[in-house]
């Protein structure tokens, strides 16, 4: 198996987020500091409803909110299972293990490292950004969104 240069974390919660879970959680561990990229994966909550009778009418679903994560607001658009990070060294995976344990206090977690991000470009990334894309949001983004990824400015 190859390593990513960065280690990578994936947090996955035993079941899904609320909003409020989520951003106590995100603040906690972009508390810690070292984080490179974040996903936030779970499954799709649209705007308006897709298809059925009730299609085009705007999605009443109480999780799709706007949240605050590390002083700016940030709409979900999913309801938040699993959490991916890449961090700029080791170093900060026992903090982070730390701020989870303090955040999930009424459910169960489990941490795990390897590799979980793509590194490199793929096909599809070449042909929706071109040659010259930024090597950060590479395997951070969905190609068939028409919103691109969602930037949370550090302290760096």
């Amino acid at each position: 198996m190859t390593y990513a240069t960065y280690p990578q974390v994936r947090i996955v919660s035993e079941r899904l987020m609320n909003p409020e879970t989520t951003e106590r959680v995100m603040n906690l561990i972009l508390a810690v500091g070292g984080i490179r990229r974040v996903v936030l994966n779970g499954p799709r909550i649209p705007p308006s409803i897709p298809y059925g009778p009730a299609r085009g009418v705007v999605n009443p679903h109480t999780m799709r909110k706007t949240i605050s994560l590390g002083g700016q607001e940030v709409e979900l658009e999913v309801h938040v299972g699993t959490i991916l990070l890449e961090l700029e060294s080791e170093e900060y995976i026992p903090k982070i293990k730390a701020a989870c344990d303090e955040a999930f206090t009424t459910m169960s977690y489990s941490l795990k490292e390897g590799r979980f991000m793509k590194t490199e470009p793929t096909i599809v990334d070449y042909a929706k950004y071109g040659p010259d894309a930024d090597k950060a949001i590479i395997g951070i983004t969905d190609p068939g969104s028409r919103s691109g990824p969602i930037i949370i400015q550090g302290t760096k």
